[in-house]
């Protein structure tokens, strides 16, 4: 079995439910260490003199880098026996990997036909970080401009589950309605029980005022069809041509599985709400259908 590194926050919450009274079982369920490893790192600690009674206070860093050299004085640099067997054939694995450019996967049987188990998981790690070698350092990737501060939006609904319904004082599905710029990443949550355009409309009023502004761009992600061709018209941007008829009509919906004509027009109704070009044969205009999406949530707003 390949080693798995118990990172400091976990050293951390072990030894915090410990001091609040829970057993080895319940620590490992809370925490996701295995019960002997928590056995382990309390003797440890309670070497270094953590009493269970003096509370959380005790917990410092200086503790916690005593425990671990405890735990772990096999592991002075952090890496185990398998990363020192992989350090002494260096010079071969570079030949291998940087000058025949051969996977990590191929060098990893060539040690194992010269006797030298080690786990391929620990290889990946060297090769990466010792050699720079990596899947995805040998793929050519196509950079993606970053923005600019306050230019685009991503919005998207999430499922988060059963929560209590004040008003009916019953169990219902909550939907998180997920805000996130795109150049800094920061997220807004706004939570609902329903997926209505009076929502949507009010949970983009509260991002407005949590960002301090609109943004110029709004990707839509997983939020209800019917509601943003409510909020955007098709024919703000000169597309409604190319719908099918059930973005007309927002009562009717076909069947999941329906293989007609209009199962394969769902593609372009997405296209059309979205604003994005899936080709070269597709009409341009995504541009204008962003700009004309926020005009009219602006006005919606006001």
């Amino acid at each position: 079995m390949t080693f798995r590194e118990v990172h400091v926050f976990e050293i951390r919450e072990v030894l915090r439910l410990w001091l609040r009274g829970e057993g080895l079982r319940s620590i490992e369920r809370f925490s996701s260490v295995d019960r002997k490893t928590v056995r382990r790192y309390l003797e440890a600690a309670g070497a270094c003199g953590v009493v269970r009674d003096e509370g959380e206070a005790q917990i410092t860093d200086e503790l916690i880098g005593q425990i671990c050299e405890q735990v772990r004085p096999h592991r002075p640099d952090g890496h185990g026996l398998a990363w020192e067997v992989i350090k002494a054939n260096n010079d071969q694995l570079k030949t291998w990997l940087v000058g025949e450019k051969l996977t990590v996967k191929k060098a990893h049987e060539l040690l194992e036909r010269r006797g030298i188990i080690v786990p391929e998981r620990t290889l990946h790690r060297y090769a990466l970080e010792v050699l720079g070698v990596s899947r995805a350092n040998r793929r050519t990737t196509v950079r993606v401009a970053d923005g600019e501060p306050g230019a685009e939006l991503q919005v998207d609904f999430g499922k988060m589950g059963l929560m209590p319904d004040p008003a009916t004082g019953r169990q219902r599905v909550c939907w998180a309605l997920i805000f996130t710029a795109c150049y800094s990443r920061h997220c807004y949550v706004w939570l609902s029980f329903r997926q209505t355009t009076e929502v949507v409309i009010s949970g983009f009023e509260a991002a407005w005022g949590f960002f301090g502004g609109v943004f110029k761009v709004v990707v839509p992600e997983n939020v209800p069809r019917n509601i943003f061709a409510v909020l955007w018209p098709i024919a703000l941007c000169g597309r409604w041509r190319r719908c099918p008829p059930m973005t007309r009509t927002f009562g009717h919906h076909p069947p999941h599985n329906d293989q007609s004509d209009e199962s394969h027009s769902s593609r372009v109704s997405s296209d059309c709400q979205t604003g994005r070009a899936r080709g070269p044969t597709e009409e341009p205009g995504g541009s204008v259908f962003r700009s004309a999406s926020i005009f009219a949530l602006v006005l919606i707003s006001a």
